[in-house]
């Protein structure tokens, strides 16, 4: 039997490549191998952190006789829906669609051309509660593939037929203006319809799962920025503030767990997302920014510690996830092994005083908090002492450096990678952390230097068309194509690492990469399909092109193109890019009015929209103390969406020599960011401009009537 997973940059399909089940990876070989055998193909969909999918995979693909079942009956496919999203897409779609839910690891079964007929997720070994065992599932598909092909080909067509029904919406027409009434009512009408999920007692929405809600909190604070909503404020600190203090929040290393299984935000689901960390690091440094809370502090800088200490690749890039399972002390593989915490243990690493005292900072009690016996640590009370509490914290951080550590996703994914640099960016500049931005440049360079590549695959580096790879690995890029997603995502980020450093480049890619989203994905109505014309697989293309509006985990595909569009205008002052963002925002608003949970990045985009959003040009010697006063005010101001642009005026120091020499006192600039050009210094000192389409209030040299400026 091939062991054709070996090679692939997939770390989760890697796991699998010593099953005894004979897996493809998705492509050509697995369609073409199903139709020579006429069997169906059994579509196997998970990830690397993913619990239940090591479940499975120990429970069912490492038996022997189950995989002898599988093999003789399907050619089986396996598939990392962080590499292939388009193809998790798809499928999950299906999968809801049939059975009202979806999760992972996701079953399918597949007609001959890849259209589903049979889905689900997550089978046992025995049947149990009224789930029937895998194996009998595998019976009874192949029993119908070769008793009933008909009823089979016309439930996989009644499949195709649904999907294909669903397409982009009307309703809410575009407005372009800044402070548009439609888009601000839209705004008004989702705060209310959030509040009735709200949990004022422990923050979030909902009951229980809870995830991070990461894009909505973004947007509430955008929006009590531009409005003062005492509502938006309360909802927005009451989760930032329940979530620092859970369990959902590594309290002795920083960094967020995946969700919380309980509404207090106390007992996690210990899987560490990458996407998960870079969206909630930017989000609590704006928190910061906007009310200067110790514990919004806290949990930045020992966030942004984590991402860069243990997600941070030998690359420059960061790794996917780190696995919600590790090896106990008893050797058995346990979600959360590393992370949980008996009394006994507690007093083994600190003595009994200590022990005592950390009981009580961080819940830990006798009978536990988990079924075992042992306790998440939460931070329910101030611990007073802030000596203590570092050496504590420090002892038992070493402690559990003796554990065994949780398996790393080291896959690089660009839309994830994008998202970090983002947030690294904005975090390094907000809290004068010149090795956050650091890092952020180097996973930009890594995106650029492997990510980026011509049609022809060789390195783009000129200003031709510009493809990227969705993951790499060690280097080196993987064959999936990136979709909506990566380019927004990785635009997202480098337009931020241009704020935090000036530098031309970062601009100049971006617009490469948004030209690219324009050109490549627009679906017809204003939209975009998250996949490129000319790079969605065959297979997903007979079942559905997919478009997704609403946001996940992350931000959708559109919702992050949206953002990246209108800040790329508010830069460079390019009209179709801001046309194209107010279009792309009609759709998830719409989803807004009843779902805004599934909206929040829509309408953190919106309340930028809505607000200019200001851009502001600082002009001065970039050694001069009042440059620096004046980037660190606008840096700190509120106003959603705000751009800031920066150059120094002297054409030595500028990244492009201006073609004419001009006075000290007038700015040379000739790059691409027109937000810069024709802003001269007044009387030869540091300048800053507040404007909104490029209508600019008066110039000023006063931090403190820039900042009026900016809450005006």
């Amino acid at each position: 039997m091939a062991n054709r997973l070996a090679a692939s940059t997939s770390p989760y399909l890697q796991q699998h490549a010593g099953n005894p089940v004979d897996w493809y990876e998705w492509g050509d070989e697995a369609f073409a191998e199903a139709r020579r055998r006429d069997v169906p193909l059994l579509i196997s969909v998970g990830y690397a952190a993913c619990h239940w999918c090591h479940v499975m995979a120990h429970e069912s693909f490492e038996d022997e006789a189950t995989a002898a079942q599988l093999n003789a009956g399907f050619v089986a496919v396996k598939v990392d829906r962080e590499e292939r999203p388009d193809v998790d897409a798809v499928y999950m779609a299906a999968t809801q669609a049939t059975t009202g839910s979806g999760g992972w690891p996701m079953t399918v079964f597949a007609t001959l051309d890849g259209a589903p007929f049979h889905c689900g997720t997550y089978y046992p070994p025995r049947p149990v509660h009224g789930l029937p065992s895998f194996r009998q599932v595998l019976a009874v598909v192949s029993e119908s593939w070769s008793e009933r092909r008909a009823d089979v080909l016309a439930h996989a067509d009644a499949i195709g037929s649904a999907l294909a029904g669903a397409g982009p919406p009307s309703g809410l027409p575009h407005r372009d203006a800044a402070g548009s009434q439609a888009f601000a009512a839209t705004a008004e009408q989702a705060v209310v319809q959030l509040a009735r999920t709200f949990d004022a007692t422990h923050g979030g929405f909902g009951r229980a799962p809870k995830f991070p809600p990461s894009m909505v909190l973004e947007w509430l604070l955008r929006h009590d920025a531009r409005t003062g909503s005492a509502q938006a404020a309360t909802m927005a600190e009451r989760t930032l503030e329940g979530m620092a203090r859970g369990g959902v929040y590594d309290q002795l290393a920083g960094g967020f767990a995946r969700y919380s299984v309980d509404e207090r935000w106390g007992v996690p689901h210990f899987e560490k997302m990458l996407y998960d960390n870079a969206l909630l690091l930017r989000v609590y440094a704006h928190w910061w920014r906007a009310s200067g809370s110790l514990l919004a502090r806290r949990v930045v800088t020992e966030t942004a510690e984590w991402l860069v200490g243990e997600l941070r690749t030998a690359e420059g890039g960061f790794a996917s996830a780190l696995d919600a399972d590790s090896l106990d002390h008893h050797g058995v593989t346990r979600e959360g092994a590393y992370y949980v915490w008996t009394a006994a243990e507690l007093l083994t690493a600190l003595g009994p005083d200590d022990a005592a005292w950390a009981a009580r900072v961080w819940t830990v009690t006798a009978e536990g908090t988990l079924e075992n016996g042992a306790s998440v640590l939460q931070l329910r009370t101030e611990p007073g002492d802030a000596d203590r509490y570092a050496s504590v914290r420090a002892r038992l951080a070493a402690a559990r450096e003796r554990r065994a550590r949780p398996a790393r996703d080291d896959k690089i994914v660009a839309a994830w990678n994008g998202l970090a640099v983002a947030a690294l960016a904005d975090a390094g500049s907000l809290f004068d952390r010149p090795d956050w931005v650091g890092a952020a440049a180097e996973a930009a360079d890594l995106l650029l230097a492997v990510h980026v590549v011509e049609g022809t695959g060789t390195t783009a580096r000129g200003a031709g068309p510009v493809r990227l790879a969705r993951t790499s690995r060690d280097g080196v890029a993987g064959s999936a194509p990136a979709v909506l997603e990566d380019y927004a995502d990785v635009a997202e980020g480098l337009l931020a690492l241009y704020q935090a450093t000036g530098a031309d480049r970062w601009v100049t890619w971006a617009g490469r990469l948004l030209d690219e989203v324009l050109r490549r994905f627009p679906d017809g109505s204003g939209g975009f399909f998250d996949t490129a014309q000319d790079q969605t697989d065959p297979a997903i293309a007979r079942i559905g092109r997919p478009r997704d509006p609403a946001d996940g985990p992350h931000p959708s595909g559109q919702a992050a193109a949206a953002g990246a569009l209108l800040t790329y205008a508010a830069l460079t002052g390019s009209h179709p890019h801001r046309e194209a963002a107010g279009r792309a925002l009609t759709e998830p608003l719409l989803i807004s009015a009843h779902h805004p949970r599934a909206a929040g990045w829509a309408l953190a985009v919106a309340e930028a929209l809505i607000d200019g959003p200001r851009e502001i040009a600082v002009v001065g010697p970039a050694e001069d103390p009042a440059t620096a006063a004046l980037c660190a005010t606008a840096r700190h101001a509120r106003a959603p969406g705000a751009v800031l642009a920066v150059t120094d005026p002297r054409p030595a120091a500028a990244e492009t020599v201006p073609v004419q020499p001009t006075r000290h006192d007038a700015a040379a600039y000739a790059g691409p960011v027109a937000l810069l050009r024709d802003r001269p210094m007044v009387h030869g000192r540091p300048t800053a401009y507040v404007c909104r389409g490029f209508a600019c209030d008066r110039p000023t040299t006063d931090p403190v009537e820039l900042a009026a400026q900016l809450t005006s």
